[in-house]
């Protein structure tokens, strides 16, 4: 089923295609087709760059799964808040989830226009759970708690997935204070997975990304690994911590990993 009373709000933009997007470059990235040429000429212009950009995407994605099948089936979660969702591709939050436990809960939270057209592609679920789509920023985690908590029963552990979104906050502390905030307001038992570019690990993905914020896009901020890492202060990690995303507990069959520019963990709510 689906739950359109959390479906909140038209979107407060109109949607620029003369302006390349990060989610829509993100989905270029993937393989989607829900972008515009400006969207591929930016993320063809980047590959040249950094050709490792399209294994950075896909690399973020599988983690996403590998730690959304980890909460379902080791951690008995059954409730999702997924915040910049950006566009579906494949393997999305509610997919993997529901493919394991069809009565799982998800709700996306993203503010892009482009997204918002999108949500009914968004809002399929088994009959058994329920998707639902939160027209919100990031910066109002207050809203998000409260339009979510239509769906979601938030005094019951639920898992906040933070895939790439958190680099949109260029203040550090701000960011933090976010995470913070929505963790405050999840039971015990909660999950907090977060993924993001990192810095230290490969110098052309940084002159691609910086250049790229320099073009009048909306910037993502790469950031040290260290300050990935402090969005988990207060919780448990798990195993392994906040490491290079292939290196999160890889598939056994898969080749061996070799480190990325992209950083992710997963941790517990005592």
């Amino acid at each position: 089923m689906t739950d359109p009373t959390a479906v909140s709000g038209p979107a407060r933009q109109k949607i620029d295609t003369s302006v390349p997007h990060s989610a829509r470059i993100w989905n270029y990235w993937l393989g989607g087709k829900d972008n515009y040429p400006v969207d591929e000429q930016a993320g063809d212009a980047y590959s040249a760059v950094f050709p490792g950009i399209t294994t950075v995407a896909r690399s973020s994605r599988a983690f996403l799964g590998r730690a959304i099948t980890h909460l379902v089936t080791e951690a008995g979660i059954r409730q999702f808040l997924d915040i910049g969702t950006g566009l579906p591709t494949v393997d999305n939050t509610h997919e993997v989830a529901q493919r394991i436990a069809p009565e799982a809960k998800i709700v996306y939270a993203d503010h892009d226009p482009l997204v918002l057209v999108h949500a009914r592609a968004l809002l399929t679920s088994t009959p058994e759970g329920t998707t639902a789509y939160i027209d919100a920023d990031l910066t109002d985690p207050d809203r998000i708690l409260s339009v979510a908590a239509r769906t979601l029963d938030l005094t019951r552990p639920t898992a906040l997935i933070l895939s790439n979104i958190l680099g949109h906050i260029a203040d550090h502390d701000q960011a933090r204070a976010i995470v913070a905030r929505l963790m405050d307001g999840l039971p015990s038992g909660s999950h907090l997975s977060v993924n993001d570019g990192s810095r230290g690990i490969d110098a052309d993905y940084e002159q691609a990304q910086d250049a790229y914020n320099e073009t009048g896009a909306i910037p993502y901020f790469l950031r040290p690994v260290d300050q990935i890492t402090a969005f988990f202060d207060g919780l448990e990690l798990l195993d392994p911590g906040v490491v290079s995303v292939p290196f999160w507990r890889p598939d056994p069959a898969a080749p061996a990993p070799q480190p990325i520019g992209e950083h992710g963990g997963l941790a517990r709510k005592s």
